[in-house]
């Protein structure tokens, strides 16, 4: 979606802080008789305020034969509504000197707005609108189909390596077993190609009720003025039946697997290697996150190090943990240099996870992993927006908001021991998939 951006520097300047300074988030919630959660998180420090509105809807929810439609949403959300022309959603939000977008994942899409404070009504009656009365019509609905299709032209067919990365990560999940992760979040267009305008109105009538979503305001403005304006803009949209549960069931440690991508966009080879985690509530998600970091944050990383600076078998490597509501994965990735394979590369991968569970890592690492989570950890809370999606993290990935205060003490609290022995149980070649990527005419996709 596009971008307005006018205040996120100046709020990001005005807000910062020490690290030792960071205080505590205070929240107010309530919930309308609609079943619409709201949380207030007032803030006087800058004359801004951030309207944030999550769904509890993401590609997870789709089901088989209609993928894309949670992406699909977050275009047709600014095709008008009963009192906002089509498209007028960003001008008016423009010229009000905000900015605002909305994002897809396979957990939840959202919506938001920052503004001058003295517009938090223009906000709030913005996402109302198009909560009660979203215009779904052939005409949006074909526009809208067409523009998710060039979308994944431009940035997954024409991207090296964006294909192997967005559909080889569903590999791990068995479609019969668990079909929310086991496909790409931007979905099939053979599904949107099959979809009909009632089947669009179907998914909005049933995901996108108050019922199912959580509304955060934060920044300058009075609760009372809020809770004023929130009763009066959504307390009158019906209430919807209740959205079916999320299963997912993954097999940990069923035997490594290895799969072969030709890529004709790209130059050189490269090799991914996924392992299954647990979900993002797991006792053991602090450990897997600083991990990340140890294995692929920066030029002094594990990757780096071994594979660009030492072995020169990559020109590139990361290491990431697509933490999830459900099941997840940990991923190291490496682009080879000129004359190796992928082969190779995945071989350097496993191995330098190899030694770290047998070796352990060094307390500089860990040290060095803890600064960067708190650097990050602090500076999210620094702006309106910032604090609106920690709190919406916290409803929707842990078993309490509360933890927004406390979860930090949990990664501070890693050792090195924890480190290996999460490597040890999660980052072994039986629960691993590795998906080789070769340029065109070197290999076939199974």
């Amino acid at each position: 979606m596009r971008v307005f951006p006018a205040l996120a520097g100046l709020t990001a300047a005005l807000l910062g802080a020490p690290l030792a300074a960071q205080a505590p988030v205070t929240y107010e919630h309530y919930t309308l008789d609609n079943g619409l959660s709201v949380f207030l998180v007032p803030n006087r420090t800058v004359p801004i305020v951030t309207v944030n509105v999550w769904f509890d809807v993401g590609s997870r929810l789709e089901r088989n034969g209609r993928s894309g439609f949670a992406h699909l949403f977050e275009h047709m959300m600014f095709q008008g509504s009963a009192n906002v022309k089509k498209g007028e959603h960003f001008q008016l939000i423009e010229r009000a000197g905000g900015d605002m977008n909305g994002t897809t994942s396979e957990d939840r899409t959202n919506y938001f707005e920052t503004l001058p404070s003295n517009r938090l009504n223009l906000g709030l009656w913005l996402e109302a609108d198009r909560m009660r009365s979203l215009a779904i019509t052939d005409t949006n609905f074909e526009n809208q189909r067409e523009t998710v299709k060039e979308e994944r032209r431009l940035r997954v067919d024409n991207q090296p390596y964006a294909g192997a990365f967005l559909e080889g990560l569903t590999v791990p999940y068995d479609s019969t077993a668990c079909f929310g992760y086991s496909h790409s979040v931007i979905g099939s267009m053979a599904d949107l190609n099959a979809a009909t305008t009632a089947d669009v109105q179907a998914f909005f009538d049933l995901h996108y009720a108050p019922n199912n979503a959580t509304l955060t305001v934060t920044g300058d403005f009075e609760p009372s003025e809020a809770k004023a304006l929130i009763q009066q803009y959504f307390g009158d949209i019906p209430k919807g039946a209740e959205p079916p549960g999320f299963e997912c069931n993954i097999q940990y440690n069923s035997g490594a697997r290895r799969v072969t991508w030709e890529d004709a966009l790209a130059n050189l080879p490269a090799s991914f290697v996924a392992y299954r985690v647990p979900e993002h509530r797991n006792e053991d998600e602090p450990a897997l996150s600083l991990l990340s970091t140890i294995l692929g944050g920066g030029e002094s990383s594990r990757l780096n190090r071994a594979l660009v600076r030492d072995q020169q078998v990559a020109v590139q490597s990361a290491a990431v943990e697509l933490s999830r509501r459900g099941p997840g994965l940990f991923v190291a990735f490496a682009i080879a240099n000129q004359g190796q394979t992928a082969d190779t590369l995945a071989a350097a991968l496993h191995a330098v996870v190899a030694r770290i569970a047998a070796e352990g890592v060094t307390a500089e690492e860990l040290e060095k992993a803890k600064n960067s989570f708190r650097r990050d950890h602090v500076f999210s809370r620094q702006t309106s927006m910032g604090v609106a999606e920690a709190i919406q993290h916290y409803v929707h990935f842990h078993d309490s908001v509360d933890e927004i205060n406390t979860d930090e003490k949990k990664y501070l609290a890693v050792t090195a021991a924890d480190i290996q022995r999460v490597v040890r149980r999660y980052l072994v070649p039986d629960n691993s998939v590795t998906l080789l990527v070769v340029p065109k005419g070197q290999g076939v996709t199974p």
